[in-house]
């Protein structure tokens, strides 16, 4: 089980018991959207990161994003630590059907994925070193040809895509998540094999 420092933010309850097994660390519930005016947990969201961060787990799909931007707006930058979890295809085992974007949620994970996720996301393991890898920025994405080239967006649509990451992302939240997950080297030879293929 991992130590976490950061308080954990997960959008239900199923995401909650699914966590509950593999990490110690405080875990709030946003109630899915109905943290949008939910004052109080607003409140105690903020509270909560200003003694000790959090660390935003939410679904990959657009509601899950829409949730994590949100929260992203109310907490100051340096309390938050996002974790992304990748979109698999998939449907969760209490769930009768999949859900409207097919994807599986938090719940749907393994636990591997899960605590991977964890691991790569920056938040701290109390007992364990902080990984020490090279942080990836702009300029990172403009030389691998993710960004700012005549056939970037493609070059980038096809990489999110392949790792099962929303195509949409944004630049700024494609450098988070592509950060938590890949060092810079990993993502060089994850976009050549994509540029050889092509």
């Amino acid at each position: 089980m991992l130590k976490l420092r950061q308080a954990v933010i997960v959008e239900g309850r199923y995401d909650r018991v699914k966590l509950s097994s593999l990490i110690d660390a405080p875990i709030i519930e946003t109630g899915g959207f109905r943290v949008f005016n939910d004052k109080e947990k607003q409140c105690l969201i903020r509270k909560i990161a200003e003694t000790r961060g959090i660390m935003i787990l939410t679904d990959s799909d657009g509601a899950g994003f829409v949730i994590r931007n949100f929260l992203k707006g109310i907490v100051p930058a340096d309390k938050l630590v996002n974790c992304y979890i990748p979109q698999i295809e998939g449907k969760e085992k209490r769930k009768p059907k999949k859900s409207r974007e097919g994807l599986l949620g938090v719940e749907g994970m393994t636990d591997e994925l899960i605590l991977s996720a964890i691991r790569r996301s920056g938040a701290v393991v109390e007992g364990e070193e902080a990984e020490k890898a090279r942080s990836l920025t702009k300029s990172d994405l403009y030389e691998l040809g993710l960004t700012g080239r005549e056939n970037s967006q493609r070059l980038r649509e096809r990489l999110l895509r392949s790792l099962g990451l929303p195509t949409y992302l944004s630049t700024n939240a494609m450098l988070t998540a592509l950060g938590c997950l890949y060092s810079y080297e990993e993502l060089e030879k994850l976009v050549e094999a994509l540029t050889r293929e092509s």
